[in-house]
């Protein structure tokens, strides 16, 4: 019996009255948090959901999605989170290809009308139940007890957590690792709970732990370190929907945060805003951690340098869920590496056959972290796994100290903001227009995002728009993250003798 929902069971044991979350005004306890999540479980069981079932969660940075998340874990279900970006047919692709019996979404904003792409998306599905995670903004406890009473239909709040065994799948996490159409990485309640564990082992206790969650709970990243590992430390978690450097520093020194986990763009602009006067510094951040893509060497050193807080650089991917190395405290931590593999953890460099590769090789993984493989995707898991090793398609070297250097993606993969974005999905979706003949998109350097989203457009005979109006266009049709902003129309593109596009050239 294993089920990663004890990270917030054994907290509100333990330590009931501590503040488990913080949102706006609204500051909720452990014990709280463990009741609204044992209703949410009492609901989908009276419904009928239960071990083996998927639950899709579309929801921001709110308590809504610790919530629903250990609820749908308590009930023994598996947790589909989706990004809450995605238009309406991208939701019913993820909804259908995870064979979601059940969708939690929640209601949406004018920023983020989500409600209406969420239920678009739902209709056109196969998924059968859709709840509605309301966005009116409630001020206490009680009031927020109540308004979720009403809408879990009175639902005890005493659950006993369905028995799971270690290696039955928590977690379904969409990526789009090596093909165009995004997969589901199957990780397991011990994939996921020791990934937790593991690294909250690596963070120095500042006694009372104040984690700042603005990584969104729905990537790997913010799930697994932030929320499961900060639920484990009970640490208070103080919510913040969307990254805005001037909030997040007003939280951080309202709220004595101690740790900030962050995308190498947050760095940035929390740099930049503090250089600029717009912020101050907070002297109680304790523990700064980076991961999504490659962290610029004068972002890191800057940082230290401005808030006296080191910060320490990982690696991992939706498949090592997600942690695979780190610059781990107690030893140096060398800036431009992605440090050394987390305990239990075994990487190496490898050739394309699969063979040890010595000075420069792709990375594979091996250990705990390692998914079960894509959901309902045999060949693509094949040729990724080989004897328990998961190549990751990132190049790198190794030093003479074990630790880790990328040097380049063996994929097309486009990080934008610490996003994954793969390229043959989106030429796929402009081809759909009526005016494009051929469509190849690059990632092109950006100074706050890291890389943004180019594309070469070969336009049909006679057809007319202007670069402009296809990105309006792409904008409606792609989650905001993935739509190209910048377009480039071109009479031919370089290629091969084979047809093959020469990308390279392209960049």
């Amino acid at each position: 019996m294993l089920n990663l929902s004890i990270v917030l069971e054994d907290s509100a044991r333990e330590a009931p009255d501590r503040t488990a979350l913080v949102f706006g005004d609204l500051r909720l306890s452990y014990s709280f948090v463990n009741t609204v999540a044992n209703q949410v479980a009492n609901l989908l069981v009276s419904r009928g959901i239960g071990g083996g079932d998927k639950v899709a969660l579309a929801c921001p940075n709110s308590p809504y999605f610790p919530f629903v998340y250990f609820g749908i874990l308590k009930a023994g279900a598996t947790v589909v989170p989706l990004n809450v970006l995605l238009q309406g047919r991208e939701i019913a692709y993820h909804l259908d290809d995870s064979q979601s019996k059940a969708f939690f979404c929640f209601e949406g904003t004018p920023e983020l009308p989500l409600g209406e792409r969420g239920k678009a998306g739902f209709e056109a599905s196969s998924a059968e139940q859709f709840y509605v995670l309301p966005a009116t903004p409630l001020a206490t406890e009680s009031e927020f007890g109540e308004t979720l009473w009403a809408a879990l239909g009175g639902m005890s709040g005493e659950f006993e957590a369905a028995q799971t065994d270690p290696s039955d799948t928590a977690v379904i996490l969409y990526t789009s690792g090596t093909t165009g159409q995004p997969k589901g990485a199957e990780l397991s309640h011990q994939n996921m709970l020791m990934n937790a564990l593991v690294n909250d082992t690596m963070f120095e206790s500042a006694g009372d732990d104040v984690y700042l969650a603005t990584l969104p709970l729905f990537h790997s990243f913010g799930q697994t370190v932030v929320m499961n590992g900060g639920f484990r430390r009970r640490a208070t978690l103080v919510l913040l929907p969307r990254f805005e450097p001037v909030e997040a520093l007003r939280l951080m020194n309202a709220e004595n945060i101690t740790l900030f986990a962050g995308v190498p763009t947050m760095y940035w602009a929390l740099l930049t805003t503090v250089h600029a006067g717009g912020g101050q510094v907070p002297t109680t951040l304790k523990t700064a951690v980076s991961g999504g893509a490659a962290l610029p060497v004068e972002v890191l050193k800057d940082f230290e340098t401005t808030f006296s807080t080191p910060i320490l650089e990982g690696y991992g991917l939706s498949e090592t869920s997600p942690v695979a190395s780190f610059n781990q405290p107690g030893r140096v931590a060398k800036a431009g590496s992605i440090g050394t593999p987390i305990w239990g953890v075994e990487m190496k460099l490898i050739d394309a056959g699969w063979n040890t590769a010595t000075e420069i090789g792709e990375i594979a993984i091996r250990g705990h972290n390692i998914m079960k493989g894509y959901y309902n995707r045999p060949e693509a898991t094949a040729e990724v796994m080989n004897d328990g090793w998961f190549r990751t398609g990132d190049i790198a070297t190794r030093d003479e100290d074990g630790y880790y250097f990328i040097v380049d993606r063996a994929k097309d993969m486009i990080i934008r903001g610490g996003f994954n974005v793969y390229p043959r999905e989106i030429e796929e979706v402009l081809m759909t227009h009526e005016a494009v003949s051929l469509a190849a998109v690059v990632g092109v350097a950006h100074p706050s995002h890291g890389e943004e989203i180019k594309a070469y457009v070969i336009l049909k005979p006679g057809a007319t728009i202007t670069e402009e109006a296809l990105v309006e266009w792409g904008k409606e049709m792609m989650a905001q993250y993935k739509y190209p902003r910048v377009v480039e129309f071109r009479d031919e593109l370089p290629m091969t003798a084979t047809g093959k596009i020469l990308k390279r050239e392209l960049r």
